[in-house]
């Protein structure tokens, strides 16, 4: 009489159906993990929109203008963690701004909003490929 050997375990198969799921899984995770990072520091360029428009608003009700002398707002500030470039100069006059912020360094992969701009009269936009999201 002959005895029927039962395995134990897992075939070589079974264990590659398991690791290509495993891997697919992470492909897709880590893809919405980097996505939603870069959307995450976006909020640096807003903050750093905010803050020269505070300086540039606090110029004009000290000197009466955006682009007085004494005003100590430089043409271009870059953001903390230098993630964004801002220009202040290149639309700035006595009575009116408009800045953008630029997207630098790591955060150029930002394809969605590739600028931010605000203005003196609070008018927040955008550029790039899906802008619904940037403010």
């Amino acid at each position: 009489m002959m005895r029927q050997k039962y395995s134990k375990g897992f075939s070589l198969i079974e264990l590659m159906v398991v690791v290509a799921i495993v891997g697919i899984l992470s492909a897709i995770a880590y893809n919405s993990y980097i996505n939603n990072v870069i959307a995450s520091k976006r909020s640096e360029g807003r903050a750093g929109l905010t803050a020269t428009a505070a300086s540039l608003e606090k110029c004009k009700s000290l000197y009466g203008a955006f682009d007085a002398l004494n005003c100590n707002v430089p043409a271009t500030v870059t953001t903390e963690t230098n993630l964004y470039s801002i220009d202040t100069a290149t639309t700035r006059n006595a009575t009116t701004f408009t800045l953008v912020a630029t997207a630098i360094g790591s955060q150029v992969r930002d394809l969605d909003c590739v600028t931010l701009s605000l203005d003196n009269t609070g008018v927040k936009t955008a550029t790039g490929a899906d802008t619904t999201d940037c403010w």
